[in-house]
């Protein structure tokens, strides 16, 4: 691995980003047991109540808080960002992100009005909290790096994502909708897509590739230029949805070539490491860069279907490309947290990060999880299958929770002994 351009001494305590990761996997399993109980042809529809819930589960459960529980070791690790009172931002935005998250589930799910309002209220107060914080922070930043840029602009994203999205729960809870809740709903989707997670990705990308995969860095052009031409892609979609919708579809191909470009740059780097060995995680960055290229076309083209097939489209971006990079990103980020910070307390005998993970049981999640993608799109066309695969996707979610709580037990059991060398004498800063 290259390590490269990171500042160590602005790490936070371990336990900020890993209470979101290890919660992250709970979430998913909770929509696969939600799919699992739902009626197939209800799924079919993007605006079902159970379409919803479950689409949130896994956009808010899982995938929202694996992203910013990674982005509270990133910023003050990759881009030197020092995120005021860290321990106590990431316990509070968590515990309302949290709450908020069963409150909209169970608040949806069951029709219990006020409980829908309050989840508004709790999931706006979380992720407003760590937002505001983590660009508060950026003020402070000096270098300025391509990641630096992407990780803003996702959360400007991320920030007018979840107002939308405090007001289309709120509508949800008083029962009443505006003519532009239909407009609302699909601004807040594409951008949470697309403007905060995708560009988030690209951004993230730029430095873990090479760091972790000993990869070909990226070219000049792609680090400076891809993620302003998405970002204005995604602007000139806005735009032609309000005022000329009849041609979006120009905007959605615009969005959809430089993520099939990045995708396909994703696949070449992989190819051209310089570490060959393959492991589960270069299987999700390549299966993710597969689904990736089918899901932004399929959207763009899905217009001509009168969008018919916007579900499938979810799947395949949502699944295939966002889920897949966050489960693969997990298998890597946690053994690094726990090799990093018992390291910098001075354990020189520790496992490998390679070592933290079981290879056979991370596979069989890997293949479960495959299975799980693409027989949710068959099912479209065959709906009585549906809970075969659901099952499938529960048990790989359970394996994933498995092998991210192991490298964890492994940290509490070593840090119980005394380290192998005395750090006091050194700097290193971990805020508390």
């Amino acid at each position: 691995m290259e390590f490269d351009g990171l500042s160590v001494d602005q790490a936070p305590p371990i336990s900020a980003p890993i209470r979101f990761f290890v919660t992250a996997p709970l979430f998913a399993i909770l929509a696969g047991i939600l799919i699992f109980l739902s009626d197939a042809q209800v799924l079919a529809s993007r605006y079902s109540i159970e379409s919803i819930v479950i689409t949130h589960a896994i956009t808010i459960g899982f995938l929202s808080f694996v992203m910013f529980g990674a982005l509270f070791q990133m910023l003050p690790v990759l881009a030197g960002v020092k995120i005021s009172k860290v321990g106590i931002i990431s316990k509070i935005s968590y515990t309302l992100m949290l709450l908020g998250t069963f409150s909209m589930i169970f608040g949806l799910w069951l029709n219990i009005s006020k409980l829908i309002l309050v989840s508004s209220l709790l999931l706006g107060g979380g992720f407003l909290t760590v937002i505001i914080s983590m660009l508060i922070a950026f003020r402070g930043v000096i270098n300025v790096t391509a990641s630096v840029r992407a990780m803003i602009t996702s959360l400007v994203f991320a920030f007018i994502i979840v107002l939308m999205g405090m007001h289309l729960l709120a509508s949800y809870g008083i029962g009443k909708f505006s003519d532009l809740h239909g407009l609302f709903a699909n601004i807040h989707s594409v951008w949470a897509i697309f403007g905060f997670a995708g560009v988030l990705i690209i951004g993230v990308a730029f430095h873990v590739l090479p760091m972790f995969y000993v990869a070909p860095r990226f070219k000049r052009f792609c680090k400076q230029k891809v993620v302003w031409l998405i970002t204005s892609g995604l602007l000139l979609w806005l735009v032609l949805n309000i005022f000329a919708e009849s041609y979006s579809t120009i905007a959605k191909i615009w969005v959809a070539m430089f993520f099939w470009a990045f995708s396909t740059t994703v696949y070449l780097k992989l190819d051209a490491r310089r570490r060959k060995v393959s492991d589960v995680t270069v299987w999700y960055w390549r299966s993710a860069a597969i689904f990736m290229t089918l899901g932004t076309f399929s959207w763009a083209f899905n217009d001509f279907f009168d969008g018919k097939y916007i579900v499938i489209v979810s799947i395949l971006i949502g699944g295939g490309f966002i889920f897949s990079i966050m489960s693969g990103m997990l298998y890597k980020i946690v053994p690094f947290l726990v090799w990093f910070h018992l390291n910098a307390k001075g354990y020189m005998t520790i496992p490998t990060m390679n070592e933290m993970i079981n290879k056979k049981l991370a596979t069989a999640q890997f293949v479960l999880f495959i299975i799980s993608l693409v027989g949710f799109i068959i099912s479209f066309f065959i709906p009585s299958i549906l809970p075969i695969f659901a099952l499938s996707f529960i048990m790989s979610m359970a394996i994933l929770e498995y092998n991210i709580v192991i490298p964890i037990l492994i940290y509490t059991k070593i840090i119980k002994t005394k380290p192998e060398f005395d750090m006091s004498m050194f700097t290193m800063k971990v805020e508390k």
